[in-house]
């Protein structure tokens, strides 16, 4: 079944729609889960409570692209999963050390104060995304929003490690040049 046909299906609250998502995008939403949580019972949890906010949420919402509306639902909810079983102790994996890699390049001290603080940043880094080389965003947004491992990265994209760090260490000084620019102050 196409995204179309199972975003009808939450709109007639038919509860066969969840099924429907689980058998299309349920691998895609437990391997974003697992990347950041790096546990498969949380992970298992998260892709439940992930087609659950669907449930709640289509209607009203009608997502343009249910693939994309599913990963940002999947991924938002492993966050918050990982700081809230993080509070309490801290472990080096690699959500954390894709969120350290970050911290070189944006705003220091950033708070979001708004919603339309958070949203304009967001905008800000897409546009600057937008003027790099395809190559170099797919390894960006694979690292930084899908939190993939260097690894990983290397073994799907047939790059080296070498090669997969590079890209993202000068993409991160090419992001906060950009930023600074458009007036954050890093």
């Amino acid at each position: 079944m196409d995204d179309r046909g199972i975003i009808e299906l939450y709109w007639k609250r038919d509860e066969q729609a969840i099924q429907e998502t689980a058998d299309r995008y349920g691998a895609y939403c437990m391997r974003i889960s697992m990347n950041i949580l790096n546990n498969r019972a949380d992970s298992d949890e998260n892709v439940n409570d992930t087609y659950l906010r669907a449930w709640k949420s289509i209607p009203p919402a009608r997502p343009a692209s249910l693939m994309a509306y599913l990963a940002a639902t999947a991924r938002n909810l492993a966050i918050n999963r990982y700081k809230a079983s993080r509070a309490k102790k801290r472990a080096a994996d690699t959500f954390a050390l894709s969120l350290e890699e970050l911290s070189d390049c944006t705003p220091a001290a950033f708070r979001v104060e708004s919603r339309a603080e958070e949203a304009e940043l967001g905008r800000c880094i897409s546009r600057f995304l937008r003027t790099q080389p395809k190559e170099r965003r797919v390894v960006f947004v694979r690292r930084y929003f899908y939190c993939e491992g260097i690894h990983e990265l290397s073994e799907s994209l047939g790059f080296s490690e070498s090669k997969i760090k590079t890209m993202l260490m000068r993409t991160r000084r090419l992001l906060r040049q950009w930023l600074e620019r458009e007036g954050y102050q890093i």
